[in-house]
């Protein structure tokens, strides 16, 4: 493994692609990949030229073995599911955004009498799921692939009923010493790194109310209702 501090910037990389600051730094270079750190929102991003292209991703994703019957794995969703369950109304309808080829959560959800929708730009690319409003978005492991997070977390407020719930579960980046040998920075889809303070810009962006119900979960919920 190849690691180094980076002492120059990377071009085209001069704004935060989560939060839109201009106050960017290099931050590592390791094993060939460039890591920039947005000192406004504190999230950490790869530059858009080495970003992985769409053929790579999905060949990626199809590595993944997540059963949606293994009771392993949907206790690992139930640390989002149990928090979120209590705060829905009764049969809320609800958009596994980034559901992936065996939708889990949304099986989970069902089972607790809600109505579930599913998009996935590889594995469910219903465009009619994206016209609607929902009473509540998961993202589950995906907020981190996130090309354009700005884009895609407008693109999530939009799909939010007033009052609607927007539940993501994505493993926050705390340790910088730890970075370079972090499992989650060694998965080549994964472009973008959040703190639990990136999530709070990212709330007093939009409004949004903001929880931490436990590890590498945040609900934040859109005003009016």
């Amino acid at each position: 493994m190849g690691l180094r501090k980076t002492s120059s910037c990377v071009s085209g990389c001069a704004v935060c692609p989560v939060c839109g600051a201009v106050d960017v730094r290099p931050f590592m270079q390791v094993d060939g990949r460039a890591y920039l750190r947005c000192l406004a929102c504190e999230a950490t991003f790869v530059p858009p030229a080495q970003r992985p292209a769409a053929a790579v991703e999905r060949a990626e994703y199809e590595l993944h073995r997540n059963d949606p019957s293994d009771p392993g794995y949907r206790r690992f969703l139930d640390r989002l599911a149990g928090p979120l369950l209590t705060r829905l109304a009764p049969a809320s309808a609800g958009l596994d955004y980034g559901c992936g080829p065996g939708p889990a959560l949304a099986d989970m959800l069902c089972a607790a009498g809600h109505r579930m929708t599913l998009y996935d730009p590889f594995f469910a690319p219903d465009r009619a799921a994206l016209a609607r409003t929902y009473d509540f978005v998961t993202c589950t492991e995906v907020a981190e692939h996130f090309h354009d997070p700005a884009g895609e977390f407008a693109r999530l407020d939009g799909l939010l009923r007033p009052g609607g719930w927007l539940a993501v579960m994505t493993c926050f980046q705390t340790d910088d010493v730890r970075f370079a040998h972090w499992h989650y920075r060694r998965d080549p889809t994964h472009v973008v790194f959040y703190r639990e303070a990136t999530f709070r810009v990212l709330a007093r962006r939009f409004g949004w109310q903001c929880e931490v119900p436990c590890k590498d979960v945040v609900l934040m919920r859109k005003p009016g209702g």
